[in-house]
């Protein structure tokens, strides 16, 4: 018995099958199109995502036989938002991808109308453009053709994962999980469900949000005419960054990770309590169980980490691949006073300024592309830094993502927060996380007991290095995040 593990992230979808000792017995991956059609705005296109589900799909299937697979698990970036139709499922326009900036006077203007305190209360997020609500705000706003066919139910809103169950079983299940669903500014923490009153202040028709579903547990059959010949049931659903919360198996209050991903994620298990934070953390859902017993988490949101090695490749063209990072930054023996603060798509956790862009300070003409790709992982390091120094001590901190690969990351992540930090065997803990949830929905892991027993340690880099030169570097650090904020506004 194995599972098939759907995980959508936000340059590409990644498909596993996972064996019932925790191992990826196979995976396929596609890249999808990142649109930017005005600065601070980033979309993707569904019917690209679907397809890139499909292929990564075809991919992974050739390599394991079907017949062995019990169940589907989905995750998902978690705050984009989709529109299509419940008829076609064709989408009428793009979907606003979290990273997306445009709604940042709209937060202006629900702030300035003294809502912030209210819809955080509820919440346990901000009025930020990083969350749902407010590009469906944007969306009725700006929109009003398509707003109207939300309206009259022809048109149907859901995040990632709803979409490709949509797609996945044509059209037959609307449904999210509370973990997606906590981060749309639309439902209530406290009572586990949508609110009237959110959905009233931004404007959503209730109806066109998709049902709440538990993490585990069968919601949806896949219908084989259109998932790659697959009639098998959807038994686990997550958002990406509780998803890997779920795959480290940081089931105990206090277990925390960090996912390097496009950004960079911290999260700390709270249990079933709700515990609000005054420094800039967020309050989220983290799973619900069958029973309907909910465990929560604090979270620290790094918009841009990853995705700025892909700038590097992409932007820049001074990489041809991530893998290059750590040999180049190692050429050098420090970034010789080169800050980046990759505050590409403005800064999330602990600063929360929209209007921050990225900056890059220090550079001389001795500067070479190794001192800036130094500086870039230097600055991921960093932005880590900046969510533990508002969260209580970690005795380890547990890694995971595509940038945990990058030794020469992880050990100046452990230098700089001074606590070890321990790589898993398995990095796709996204990925794995969904896994887990749809094999406990099926069967194939009995309890959360059995997952523990999965997880191997692969590296724990221990903390060095001259203390009070690291703390140097990172005041430096936060003298340049000072610069970087509110420069959309000059």
């Amino acid at each position: 018995m194995s599972v098939l593990a759907i995980d959508a992230g936000t340059t590409g979808v990644t498909a596993v099958v996972v064996d019932p000792d925790g191992s990826i017995a196979a995976k396929g991956y596609q890249e999808f199109s990142q649109h930017f059609p005005h600065p601070g705005w980033v979309e993707h296109a569904p019917e690209e995502i679907w397809q890139a589900t499909l292929e990564a799909t075809r991919e992974v299937l050739a390599k394991v036989d079907p017949s062995t697979l019990t169940g589907i698990g989905i995750t998902n970036q978690r705050e984009t938002i989709v529109l299509w139709d419940r008829e076609t499922l064709g989408s009428p326009r793009r979907a606003i991808v979290w990273q997306d900036r445009r709604t940042a006077e709209v937060c202006d203007r629900l702030k300035a109308e003294g809502h912030e305190d209210r819809v955080r209360e509820l919440t346990g997020l901000r009025l930020d453009p990083y969350f749902s609500g407010t590009k469906l705000t944007w969306l009725r706003e700006h929109e009003p053709h398509t707003w109207a066919l939300v309206e009259s139910g022809r048109y149907a809103v859901g995040t990632v994962d709803s979409y490709l169950i949509a797609r996945m079983t044509r059209g037959t299940w609307h449904v999210t999980d509370v973990s997606n669903a906590s981060r749309t500014l639309l439902f209530d923490l406290t009572t586990g469900d949508w609110s009237d009153e959110l959905c009233g202040l931004f404007g959503v028709p209730r109806d066109a949000l998709p049902d709440l579903v538990p993490n585990w547990g069968e919601v949806g059959t896949t219908d084989p005419r259109t998932f790659c010949g697959l009639s098998l049931p959807i038994a686990g659903i997550a958002g990406d960054q509780q998803s890997a919360l779920f795959g480290q198996t940081c089931f105990d209050p206090g277990d925390s990770k960090c996912t390097y991903g496009t950004g960079s994620f911290l999260l700390t298990n709270t249990g079933t309590k709700l515990e609000r934070s005054d420094c800039g953390l967020l309050t989220t859902a983290a799973w619900r169980s069958p029973a309907g017993e909910t465990t929560y988490a604090l979270e620290g949101a790094i918009f841009v980490t990853g995705a700025a090695v892909q700038w590097l490749r992409d932007g820049l063209q001074i990489v041809g691949t991530a893998a290059e990072t750590a040999a180049i930054a190692s050429a050098v023996p420090s970034s010789e006073g080169v800050v980046f603060v990759p505050a590409l798509t403005g800064l999330g956790a602990p600063h929360w300024d929209p209007h921050a862009r990225g900056t890059i300070l220090g550079i001389t003409r001795g500067t070479t592309r190794g001192h800036l790709v130094r500086a870039t992982l230097e600055a991921i390091a960093y932005e880590v830094r900046d969510v533990l120094e508002t969260m209580p001590t970690l005795a380890t901190l547990k890694v995971d993502g595509g940038a945990a690969a990058n030794d020469l990351l992880c050990q100046v992540q452990a230098d700089q927060v001074g606590v070890p930090v321990e790589r898993p065997r398995i990095v796709e803990t996204t990925a794995l996380g969904a896994a887990f949830l749809a094999g406990l929905g099926t069967g194939v892991w009995d309890s959360t007991d059995d997952l523990k027993e999965t997880w191997q340690l692969d590296r724990r880099f221990e903390p060095g290095g001259d203390r009070a030169a690291l703390d140097r570097d990172y005041a430096r650090w936060q003298q340049a995040v000072e610069r970087s904020k509110g420069w959309a506004l000059l």
